[in-house]
């Protein structure tokens, strides 16, 4: 149960209302609001105070992100509107591979219409004999890329430890797949207030990937993108199935802006262009495509990244579709 209080109001009458039934409750200040989070329903629902603006018995398990008690949630990252009409496009390599490589694909891709760029100094790999990434040395690879080209930074965080290093060098910390259920780092990058880029897990349903969102606006975090990148089915022909289905119902269901990342589902550059276009159909608010200089030359995932070229010319069926449906980059 959700008790919205009414602006300058206490929680503490309420708070004492909700102990003395026993419940469990959390107290959140999000988007300008106090928020009491009571449970379960069955034993506070009868609760009522003078304070209470709003109450609200949500039927999804992630009432904080759910559009019951908010429709749609825009913000602001260094200059960039986040859940507009206009649709933002975050471009570069899987990884950071040393400076002129990142300075040069930053460069291109601003000048093809992205507003963001990402590139991972961590990299949580399958095989601990791959690519791991350049760790710090990165991060400042990153930041000399923002001081140089002027451009937004989005890169990875893996360890809880690690949240408010990362969060000195990047604009937005990405959550990636095989963390989106490390509760203890959802917590952290919630608590930091640091704009979060949420990918689904391969293996979630789309409430637990909403689940995921919970705990970090539970810590009073509501600068939440939750990323669509594919899941694990029974089907080979590409790395992963894109699972538009679901970022659309993610959508419909939060006040969050949704993302796609048509790069790792595709597995190859081949694929990208279709399936970002038809996430762009579908109403992402952002998208995320691989980019670099020289793909064949990249230190992981060289099948699935494109070369600037493309990028260039996927940006322009990006305009035509955005505009269709009303819209813009």
């Amino acid at each position: 149960m959700m008790f919205i209080l009414k602006p300058n109001r206490d929680e503490s009458k309420i708070v004492e209302s909700i102990r003395s039934r026993s419940a469990s409750y959390r107290v959140v200040d999000l988007y300008g609001r106090r928020i009491v989070i009571a449970w379960p329903d069955k034993l506070v629902e009868d609760v009522i105070d003078e304070d209470v603006e709003l109450k609200i018995r949500s039927r999804y398990k992630f009432p904080l992100t759910s559009n019951e008690w908010r429709e749609k949630t825009i913000f602001n990252i260094d200059g960039i509107e986040i859940g507009s009409r206009k649709i933002v496009i975050i471009a570069g390599p899987c990884a950071v591979e040393n400076e002129e490589q990142m300075i040069e694909v930053a460069r291109a891709v601003k000048r093809a219409g992205a507003s963001l760029i990402r590139g991972g100094a961590f990299k949580p790999r399958t095989s601990p004999y791959t690519f791991q990434g350049l760790g710090l040395e990165g991060l400042n690879i990153l930041k000399k890329v923002k001081d140089v080209v002027g451009i937004p930074i989005v890169s990875e965080v893996m360890d809880p430890r690690d949240v408010y290093t990362v969060s000195e060098y990047v604009d937005v910390l990405q959550i990636g797949a095989r963390n989106a259920q490390n509760y203890p780092l959802l917590k952290e990058v919630g608590k930091s207030r640091k704009p979060v880029l949420l990918k689904r897990g391969f293996g979630m349903t789309v409430e637990e990937w909403l689940l995921s969102a919970e705990y970090i606006l539970l810590e009073g975090n509501g600068q939440v993108v939750l990323c669509e990148r594919g899941i694990r089915t029974f089907e080979s022909t590409t790395r992963f199935t894109f699972d538009i289905a679901g970022m659309v119902v993610a959508k419909k269901t939060s006040h969050l802006p949704v993302a796609a990342d048509p790069s790792h589902p595709s597995g190859k550059r081949e694929y990208v262009e279709a399936l970002t276009l038809a996430a762009v159909a579908a109403g992402a608010d952002v998208v995320m495509v691989e980019v670099h200089p020289e793909p064949s030359k990249a230190l992981s995932d060289s099948e699935q990244q494109l070369t600037v070229k493309e990028f260039e010319n996927l940006m322009e069926g990006i305009k035509a579709v955005a505009q269709a449906i009303g819209r813009s980059i």
